[in-house]
Order: C-alpha cells, then structure tokens, then sequence
C-alpha cells in the first residue's frame, strides 16, 4: 500500500504545495511522537490553515480509503500521534488562533494547535486554565484533549475532561458537527465524555471551549525533603486525610531530584531520598491556616527540612525542579523509558517497594516523579545501551502490571496509544473491549481514524481488514509487543 499520487495532489490543491511534506528526509520529523521508541515513516503530511481545509482533507482520505492520524505539538508518550505507514499525517500546527475570551462566562474559544500556557496567557492575569502538563510550553490544546491531560494541579482542580465545555469535530468522513458549547452541561448523551480522552480514534477536533476559572487570592508553596519516598508519602497521606486539599502535591524520589538538580538548580539536596512541592490556594486566611497544618504534617512525617518559598521567584524555582524532572533525566542516563499509570494513594508505599525491586532484578535505574495527591506515577526506566531498550520496555510493563494489581490503572494522563494497548487486558474483560469498539465504530466505521491504536488486537467494523490497521511490527510477527 502507498498513498495515490492522486490523494497527494488533491491534499496540495485544498492546503497549498507549500503545506504538503513528502520528503523522506522531512517526513523524518513526523515519524514518533514524544516516545522515541516507536518510530514510522508517513506517506504524507498535511498542514490544513482552517476547519473546512482539515473537512476537506479528510473527506479526500475517506474517498480514497487511506488512514489519518492527527497530530498536535508531538510531545504526546505513548504513541498516540505515531503515524501509519503509507497513510496521512494531519498535523494541526497551524490552527493557533485564540478565537474568543469572554472572561464574564469563563469562557475561551481556541484552536487545537494553541499551547496549553497560551490559554493561561490569554486569560490572565485575572484567570487561569487549571490542567497544566509539564509539558505545558509546548504541549497543544488539542492533545491535551485527545488524552485528557491532567498535571500537577488535577489533584484539586480536575483533568482536561473538567474544562471542556465543546468541541467542533471533522467526523471520519469529512463531515464537520459541533458538541457542546459554552455551556457547562447539556442535555442528552455525554459524547463530550467520549470524546475526550479518545485519543484521536474518533475524530479530529478543530475548535474547542473552555472553561476557565478566577486566580486565587493567595498562593503558598513549600518543598519538604524526606529521607525516602515511603515517608513523603506518610506526609501525603496525612494532608488528604486531614482535609487539606492542595493545589499540587509533587514528589520526586532521589534520582529524580539529582537529574533535576543539573538542569535546574533549584537547591534542592541530592542526598534526600525524596521530596514533596506543595502548593496551597485560595484565600488568605484560609491558606495561612492551612499553611501551618502542612509545615507541621510534614514534620510529623519525619521531613528533615521544609522550606518555604519566601516570593514567587522561589516558588518558581521550586516547580522549575518538579518540572525539569522528565528532561533532566538524559543528564544522567542516555535513554529512558516514560510509563504512565495510576496506583490508590494508600498503596503507594507498596507499589514503590514493588518497582525498586523490579528495578533491581532487571538490573536499572528507575526514576519516579508523580502527582502524589492522586496516585498518577511517572516511573522513568533508565538505560545507556541499545540492547537494554527491550528490558526497559518489559520492566515499565512490568511496573504498569504491579498498579494494576494494586487497585489502579495502566494511564493517568499520557494514554494508551500504541505503547500500552497490550496491557488493557490486565484491566478490562473481552465484553468490555467490545463495548469500546462499538462506540469506535460508530464513529468511523471504516476504521481511518488513528488505526492501530488503543485496542489490544486489529479489530474491524464488518469490513474486509486492511494492512494499516496493523503496526508494522505486528505484521512483522512481533506482537507480544503489542
């Protein structure tokens, strides 16, 4: 299979010759998404300008019966944005327009390829957008909504899936329908609830509404220092349980916070077997109270130092460390694994112990960095040699299996894609992967849409099977990775 040369010339005619890549040596750069490990070449990609550019995009690839992925910043990590062989790449870049800011609604209209810190921007300073990846500099609205992105602020504030209010939609054949509004609810079918979090298998979205909220009052942040992450995690505990609810409540293990320490030169002491960030918000009473309580907690806890930042340029010193945690890890590692899943809270002790002896038996490193106030891990599998990237890949298996048995899932916010739908078994009975791919096909009952993704096995809609429902390893009989 390759992409008609018919299909490329209707694609220059509706975007411009100028927004069509060909090129094998530029289709290099739409080849993986945020995870490196998986890697295919596209047949093409498109960069459409407008919502009737990307209808009619679609609409040529339905005709023709080709494949489509579409992509946002690339920063996604679990394969969601990885393309099809010889399919189409629709990368939404250009679609960057703020398109509305009612801030007496809470309200803003964007396009998907606006960053998530741009919606703050365009907000502020009077508001703010709450879900905040780490990735939030580069990481686009579009993709944010495709996985449902959280960050270290959904502990208090919510998931992408809290803030969506509409979405207008190219459906899989082309054709161009909105759900939702400003809104907050309508009536009817949650589709909005379908829709994020889908991982671009049912549509492609071109317009989105948001809902915003007011900057709090006052903000506090601290950074607490444990002797290990077991005791960092007494101190989470013992907030959530107290009826404290932070803003953000990070930790960071010791690795983690020695990779950070290289990039960001926060201060924090490496020797520390972890940290907590906590930020508490609202109004000035109510945090100064709660202020004391957390100080204390974390003391309880065993902290052997807690510092409180004195302005905002400390605080932002503090987060930069938090944030700098994923990059930093290539200052002291030569590759690394990213894995995504979500444990109960009162587990975490448990599964920590689980993975540092998986870490020990596969012989690696392994950093963890996560949203401690809702279980969400981001362990970090470590390795410098190429021929320790499949044991890295069996031993974040192998961590999402230890969440799983703990109560928990295999994604908090990266998603599925194609790095982790082998794992949904461990989570979900065959009647419920039927279910899933119902409402899939509903959707795209030809099956274009991000094929590949998300379900354990090539399921189809009744039709003959085509090859790019499948990765190029599955045809190549390596499955088990999948």
């Amino acid at each position: 299979m390759s992409v008609p040369r018919e299909l490329v010339d209707r694609l220059r005619a509706i975007c411009g010759a100028e927004h069509v890549v060909t090129a094998p040596e530029q289709l290099r750069t739409y080849e993986s998404d945020g995870l490196l490990q998986y890697a295919v070449l596209p047949g093409a990609v498109v960069l459409p300008g407008s919502t009737e550019e990307v209808a009619q995009v679609v609409r040529a690839c339905f005709e023709r019966e080709v494949p489509w992925v579409a992509r946002g910043s690339g920063s996604g990590l679990s394969g969601g944005a990885l393309p099809v062989e010889d399919g189409i790449v629709i990368a939404l870049t250009r679609l960057r327009r703020v398109l509305e800011v009612d801030l007496d609604n809470q309200r803003v209209v964007v396009e998907p390829g606006v960053t998530n810190v741009e919606v703050s921007k365009a907000v502020g300073p009077t508001h703010f957008y709450p879900p905040d990846p780490s990735s939030q500099i580069v990481c686009s609205i579009g993709g944010n909504v495709a996985e449902n992105s959280g960050g270290a602020h959904c502990f208090k504030y919510g998931f992408t899936t809290n803030y969506v209010c509409g979405l207008e939609l190219v459906l899989a054949d082309g054709e161009v329908v909105q759900v939702g509004g400003k809104r907050l609810d309508t009536p009817g079918y949650d589709l909005l609830g379908a829709l994020v979090g889908s991982e671009g298998t049912l549509a492609v979205v071109t317009k989105i509404w948001l809902r915003v909220v007011p900057v709090p009052e006052t903000v506090r942040t601290l950074a607490a220092f444990f002797p290990s992450p077991e005791a960092a995690g007494e101190a989470v505990s013992a907030i959530v349980q107290s009826g404290v609810v932070p803003g953000a409540i990070e930790m960071m293990d010791r690795l983690s916070i020695q990779a950070a320490e290289l990039m960001a030169h926060a201060g924090f002491p490496t020797d520390a077997g972890a940290a907590l960030v906590i930020e508490l918000d609202g109004s000035e009473l109510e945090v100064a109270a709660r202020f004391d309580d957390v100080e204390r907690m974390c003391a309880e806890a065993g902290a052997t130092e807690v510092r409180v930042a004195r302005d905002a340029d400390e605080a932002a010193r503090f987060w930069k460390a938090r944030k700098a945690a994923f990059p930093a890890m290539g200052r002291i590692a030569r590759s690394y694994y990213v894995q995504d899943g979500v444990i109960p809270r009162t587990r975490l002790p448990e599964v920590l112990g689980r993975i540092a002896a998986l870490a020990d038996e596969y012989g690696l490193r392994v950093a963890n960095v996560f949203h401690a106030g809702d279980g969400n891990l981001h362990p970090l599998v470590c390795y410098d040699r190429d021929e320790d990237a499949a044991r890295a890949e069996e031993l974040s298996g192998e961590i999402l299996a230890a969440c799983v048995e703990a109560g928990g899932s295999i994604t908090g916010e990266h998603g599925v894609g194609v790095d982790k739908k082998r794992h949904m078994p461990r989570m979900f009975d065959e009647p419920d992967l039927e279910a899933f791919q119902k409402l899939r096909c509903a959707f795209d009952p030809h099956g274009l849409a991000n094929p590949g993704k998300v379900m354990p096995t090539p399921r189809l809609c009744g039709e003959v099977p085509g090859p790019y429902r499948q990765h190029p390893l599955e045809r190549a009989g390596l499955a088990e990775r999948f």
